[in-house]
């Protein structure tokens, strides 16, 4: 009988209350994390959005402002045209060289 009294002793002024801390420990840490995730969350989607937002107006910078290849093409195609066309008529008008005296 002595042994049954000792494990209640034991049960209820040791175990319990460990259990007991144990048990609000748990609680308080599950709450604190889910707070803080929480308040995570939303700096991460704040960041996204700008992000997000940042690299749309980029891309309509890199839009605007740089030309495509083809386009690079098609420019340097005509130029090099309109340059030997004026290289043509420059030959044509190009008076003969004289003959050095001497």
């Amino acid at each position: 009988m002595f042994e049954d009294q000792t494990v209640l002793l034991w049960v209820t002024a040791v175990e319990l209350p460990v259990m007991g801390a144990l048990f609000w420990l748990i609680w308080h840490t599950r709450r604190d994390c889910e707070t803080r995730f929480g308040e995570a969350r939303r700096h991460a989607e704040i960041g996204l959005a700008r992000m997000t937002e940042a690299l749309a107006a980029h891309k309509l910078e890199v839009a605007k402002t740089y030309a495509s290849i083809a386009t690079l093409k098609d420019v340097e195609g005509r130029l090099t045209a309109h340059l030997l066309r004026i290289e043509t008529k420059l030959d044509e008008t190009r008076p003969c060289p004289r003959e050095p005296k001497g």
